[in-house]
């Protein structure tokens, strides 16, 4: 009996030990976080992939003009007494020509003034602006009494991307948000190139540029021949 007592005491001791080393090996530690339950047959869900970020649209996406070749920005042939970087504005053509020197100038085609609102003489830009604001002066408000008293520049703006204003007077050479006006005569006097077209003449002149701005009456054969 006491072999026995003594056998089955060991036995108790052994199981003891045992369960002890498998609590702790089993066991996990206090500060892990609990692990998410799935059953066997089943994969944890993956998290769906943040949408593409759009790109911000350019100012004229969505109002693409085809121009006419003749109204495209190209370098062409143009004699002219005046110095290089003087501004010509055709009126009755529907050309802007800046002199490059060498029987040379940069051609655009832009807008002006609609009938009774053409006018010529020499300017000089005083002013340059990129997007700028608009106010419309008290005479065309009071043509037009709708239109808003100020505007904030952008690319709903009707001055577009860039503005150089011409001396003393109410009007601008300046971009415009309606590329289809470009080779007509539209405005109330002010000179308009597409939002690209002006944004490349704008880079070019600088304040003090002498802008030549001929009568509608000028009526001589576009001078301008395009360099093949």
């Amino acid at each position: 009996m006491l072999h026995s007592f003594k056998l089955n005491t060991r036995l108790a001791a052994a199981a003891f030990g045992a369960l002890a080393i498998g609590a702790t090996v089993f066991s996990a530690p206090a500060a892990a976080a609990p692990l998410p339950l799935f059953p066997f047959f089943m994969a944890p869900p993956v998290e769906a992939a943040p949408p593409p970020v759009q790109a911000a649209p350019s100012y004229n996406e969505g109002n693409v003009v085809e121009m006419p070749a003749r109204l495209r920005r190209q370098v062409v042939n143009y004699n002219s007494r005046e110095a290089p970087g003087t501004i010509i504005i055709d009126t009755p053509n529907t050309y802007l020509y800046l002199v490059m020197g060498n029987g040379q100038a940069m051609r655009y085609g832009i807008g002006v003034g609609r009938d009774g609102f053409t006018w010529s003489g020499v300017q000089t830009i005083t002013r340059k602006a990129e997007w700028p604001a608009w106010t419309p002066p008290p005479e065309m408000i009071a043509r037009q009494p709708y239109l808003p008293r100020h505007m904030a520049g952008g690319p709903g703006n009707p001055l577009g991307a860039r503005a150089m204003y011409l001396g003393g007077t109410i009007y601008r050479i300046h971009g415009t948000n309606a590329p289809e006006t470009i080779g007509t005569h539209v405005s109330s006097g002010c000179l308009r190139l597409t939002n690209e077209d002006v944004t490349d003449l704008y880079s070019r002149v600088s304040v003090g540029t002498k802008v030549i701005v001929l009568p509608m009456t000028d009526r001589r054969a576009d001078l301008g021949r395009t360099i093949r």
